[in-house]
C-alpha cells in the first residue's frame, strides 16, 4: 500500500531527469522546497531555462552514476522506457524514485498538496494515477482549511507564543481574507472588537477563549493598555493569540500600538491586512470614493478627532472625496464647522450604516440637511460617511452624470433626497 511521508529535501541533492514541462513543474516545487537540483537533460524548455539560476544543469543524456548520492530522483523524459530505466537503476540503488511516466513503477509519488499555514496535506491514489480525481480531493480539503478546519497547536515548544492583529473587514464574515481565516483556525485566544465579522467566532471549536474588548461610543470598557496586557499575557503563556479587529489593524484601530507593546515585551507579532471599512462600506452602497470625471482622490479621517484644514481644503476646493470613519456620534459638529469654513452647503453626503450586511442602509442629502435627516430616520453606529460629488445619487446609473464622465456638481434638495 502507498504511504504518505513528509520529507524534508531542504539542502539535500535531487536528480531531475528529462527538461520538458512536466520536470519544470517538479523542479519549481522542489526548488520551493530548499532542494539542491541537477537536472540531466539534453535539451530544456523555456520553463526550465527560466529556472537555472536555482539548479544546476548537464546537458546530455543521463547515465546510471548521475544518481550517486542522490536522495530522491525524479524522472520525466517523456519516454516511458527511459523513466522504467532510470527507475530501475534506481530502486538497484535505494533511492527514492517519482516515474512521472508511470506511477506505478517508481517508488514514490508526488501528492497533490494544499497548505495552509504549517499544516500541509498531500492527496496520492492508491490504485491507479487519477490526477484529476486527487487534485479534486485536495481542492476540497483546501477549501475546509480555508473555511474551518481547527489548526490549533496540540504540541506547544517553549516559547510559541505568538499575537497576530488580523483585519476583519467591514463586517460581512465572506470579506474576511484566507490569511485571516487560517489565523483564526490556529487561535488559542481570541481578543475581539465589537465591530468587523464577529458572526464567525461561532465558527470556533468550543474551547478557543473568546475575550470581548469591544467599545461603543462613548465607552471604552476595556482601555487600551489593558488590551495591550491581555494580548502579551495571554502569548507569553505558550499561546496564539488573535486580537480580531473590524477593518483593517493599521486604519484607525490602534494596532501600531498593540505591535509595539508586543514587540516591548519581546512577544512575536504578525499583522494580517484587512479589507478597509474606508473602502469597502462605500463600494457596497455602489459609491465609489474616486471616479473618472468627478474625483481622483479621497482623504480619511476620524470622525471624533474633528475637521482640520487639509480636510477642510479638500471639501472647499471638491479635490477628493472625504470619508469620515466614527463620525455619527458628531455629524452635526463635523456639519457645522465645515460650514462655518465656507464649504458648499449643497455638497452631496452619503452615510452607510452596517455596511457590507445584511442590515446595511443609506442615507443621503446636502451638507446642510445631513444632519437633520440621520436625527430623523435614526442613523445609527457602525457608519462610514461620504462627502463630496461621488456621494450624489444616480452617479453610476445609465445616462447620469458619472455614465458621461463629467463632473457631478451638487444639486437641488430633490437631487439628493431620498
Amino acid at each position: 500500500m502507498t504511504t504518505l511521508l513528509g520529507i524534508d529535501l531542504t539542502d539535500r541533492p535531487v536528480l531531475v531527469v528529462g527538461g520538458g514541462p512536466v520536470a519544470a513543474r517538479r523542479l519549481a516545487h522542489l526548488r520551493d522546497e530548499g532542494a539542491r537540483i541537477t537536472v540531466v537533460a539534453p535539451a530544456v524548455c523555456e520553463d526550465v531555462v527560466a529556472l537555472l539560476d536555482d539548479v544546476r544543469w548537464e546537458a546530455r543524456e543521463v547515465r546510471e552514476q548521475d544518481l550517486d548520492g542522490m536522495w530522491l530522483v525524479h524522472t520525466a523524459t517523456g519516454s516511458p522506457l527511459a523513466d522504467a530505466e532510470v527507475a530501475g537503476w534506481a530502486a538497484a540503488r535505494r533511492i527514492w524514485c517519482v516515474n512521472a511516466g508511470d506511477a506505478t513503477r517508481g517508488s514514490a509519488r508526488t501528492p497533490a498538496l494544499t497548505a495552509s499555514g504549517e499544516v500541509l496535506v498531500g492527496v496520492v491514489s492508491t490504485g491507479a494515477p487519477d490526477p484529476g480525481r486527487t487534485a479534486a480531493v485536495r481542492d476540497a480539503l483546501a477549501e475546509h482549511l480555508r473555511t474551518g478546519a481547527d489548526l490549533r497547536r496540540r504540541r506547544r515548544p517553549p516559547g510559541a507564543g505568538r499575537v497576530v492583529l488580523v483585519g476583519g473587514g467591514p463586517g460581512a464574515v465572506d470579506l474576511l481574507t484566507v490569511r485571516g481565516r487560517r489565523a483564526l483556525a490556529e487561535a488559542d485566544v481570541v481578543v475581539a472588537d465589537r465591530l468587523g465579522p464577529t458572526p464567525v467566532l461561532d465558527e470556533l471549536a468550543p474551547d478557543v477563549e473568546v475575550i470581548d474588548v469591544g467599545k461603543t461610543p462613548g465607552h471604552h470598557a476595556v482601555p487600551q493598555h489593558e488590551i495591550n496586557r491581555i494580548l502579551v499575557e495571554q502569548a507569553q503563556r505558550g499561546r496564539t493569540v488573535v486580537r480580531l479587529k473590524g477593518g483593517d489593524p493599521f486604519v484607525f484601530g490602534r494596532g501600531g500600538e498593540e505591535v509595539l507593546a508586543c514587540r516591548q515585551a519581546g512577544v512575536p507579532v504578525e499583522v494580517v491586512p484587512g479589507v478597509s471599512s474606508a473602502l469597502a462600506t462605500p463600494a457596497a452602497a455602489g459609491i465609489p470614493v474616486t471616479h473618472r470625471g468627478t474625483t481622483a482622490a479621497f482623504h480619511v479621517v476620524n470622525g471624533h478627532a474633528g475637521l482640520d484644514e487639509a480636510a477642510l481644503t479638500v471639501l472647499r476646493d471638491r479635490s477628493a472625496t472625504l470619508v469620515v470613519l466614527m463620525g455619527v456620534s458628531v455629524l452635526a459638529e463635523l456639519v457645522g464647522t465645515a460650514l462655518a469654513a465656507g464649504v458648499d452647503p449643497g455638497t452631496p453626503v452619503a452615510i452607510v450604516e452596517e455596511g457590507t450586511t445584511a442590515r446595511q442602509r443609506v442615507t443621503r442629502d446636502r451638507l446642510d440637511a445631513i444632519a437633520g435627516r440621520a436625527q430623523a430616520v435614526g442613523v445609527h453606529a457602525p457608519a462610514v460617511i461620504v462627502v463630496g460629488a461621488v456621494a450624489a445619487p444616480g452617479l453610476l446609473e445609465a445616462g447620469g452624470a458619472g455614465d458621461a464622465g463629467v463632473r457631478r456638481e451638487p444639486g437641488s434638495d430633490e437631487t439628493l433626497g431620498p
